[in-house]
């Protein structure tokens, strides 16, 4: 027999999968598994599994609620700006992409008050045309955002076609934000729906 209260410490508190408790108590995990079934123990998802594994330490974010009318009127941005603006279809990250760097400032500081997320973890990547120089884009970037070179993937080059007004919109490429965590862009996501259906 396996006790109740060493599973719900292993599995439960420390996150470790059924095998991996099965390794450090010399059991095969068909018994590990086993027990966590007749202890009425909730099995994790394969999803939640690889999220607890990718984030041994709890979310990497922490749910604020607005304390003041600037907190609520940044909420409100926020949440707006990811409605018009991010990308609702990949289920796995945050992705925000714009030509404007205020309005990537803003958004950037809604995860940082709202979330309490650390900016350091975001990542951006670059799209730009082919007569823009990558490392002149690049630095206008780290300097507008305050963000680190290690946070930029590599610039995605698209052949330019002609002249045409496009420099004038988008001088510096468009940037898109990513944050890479499925739980609080579901939480901003059943906001904004929460919000279209008042």
């Amino acid at each position: 027999m396996i006790h109740k209260l060493l599973l719900e410490e292993l599995y439960l508190n420390k996150g470790l999968s059924s095998a991996e408790i099965a390794r450090k108590l010399k059991y095969s995990p068909n018994k590990v598994d086993y027990w966590i079934q007749k202890h009425g123990i909730q099995k994790r998802s394969i999803s939640a599994a690889i999220y607890q594994k990718r984030n041994p330490d709890g979310d990497p974010f922490r749910v604020r609620k607005p304390k003041n009318i600037d907190e609520a009127i940044l909420y409100g941005m926020g949440i707006g700006l990811y409605w018009g603006e991010g990308t609702k279809r990949n289920k796995l990250s945050i992705r925000l992409g714009n030509s404007d760097p205020f309005l990537l400032k803003k958004f950037i500081q809604f995860l940082e008050v709202m979330f309490c997320i650390d900016v350091k973890r975001l990542k951006f990547g670059i799209q730009i045309f082919g007569d823009m120089h990558a490392d002149t884009v690049l630095a206008f970037w780290m300097k507008a955002l305050k963000t680190k070179r290690s946070q930029f993937y590599k610039p995605i080059v698209t052949p330019h076609r002609g002249v045409g007004n496009y420099r004038q919109k988008t001088k510096y490429g468009v940037v898109t934000l990513y944050f890479n965590n499925r739980k609080l862009r579901d939480i901003i996501c059943r906001a904004i729906e929460e919000e279209s259906k008042q």
